[in-house]
């Protein structure tokens, strides 16, 4: 049983799972689930955010429905290497506020055949592509779009359009400063306010 165990870790391969959508589309929840599932597997796993998203908790990857899973909070995506041993299954919320150099950390620890999950606002609140999840993206062997609904007409929603005056293109916030909105019903909210 043991050369079986240690035989299969042996030949497993590695890959990369993007989750990606909107706010409020449930991308966290799935990540969350996706990782309790690995955990019920017997896999080992470590969750991974980035050290400025303090919203719901300064530890913890939290959902917008309360769910919740320990994780290490990290300054840039090298650490991530550092700090990763020995798992079989690493998480990574909140994508798009890390640095340039997820995508490669996320090959390398793929090529090491650790399976890598990855969860991220994939357009800011222009509509325009955000931070290194483009990359990932076209990287990643699987990819979920996850959607909201329209806040204006209960359409599926895909775009975060920001309520709150600000030019900053991070700006951390939750209900009080985004809505989910469709294509149309953004496009008229971005006519209304240029």
């Amino acid at each position: 049983m043991f050369l079986e165990s240690l035989y299969a870790r042996e030949v497993r391969k590695g890959h990369i799972e993007v989750v990606c959508g909107s706010m409020f589309s449930g991308k966290t929840e799935e990540l969350i689930r996706r990782l309790k599932r690995a955990k019920i597997a017997k896999q080992k796993v470590e969750i991974f955010k980035p050290k400025i998203d303090t919203r719901y908790d300064e530890v913890n990857v939290v959902s917008h429905d309360s769910n919740s899973i320990h994780s290490t909070p990290v300054e840039s995506a090298s650490q991530i290497l550092l700090l990763a041993n020995d798992v079989d299954v690493i998480g990574i919320d909140e994508a798009q506020f890390f640095d340039d150099e997820l995508p490669s950390v996320c090959q390398v620890l793929a090529n090491r055949g650790i399976r890598v999950l990855v969860a991220g606002l994939d357009m800011d609140y222009l509509g325009k592509p955000f931070g290194p999840i483009p990359t990932l993206l076209s990287i990643a062997e699987y990819v979920t779009k996850v959607h909201a609904i329209c806040m204006k007409c209960g359409e599926l929603a895909n775009y975060s359009h920001r309520t709150v005056a600000g030019e900053n293109r991070i700006l951390l916030g939750e209900q009080e400063s985004y809505v989910p909105l469709c294509r149309h019903c953004f496009n008229q909210e971005r006519k209304e306010h240029n």
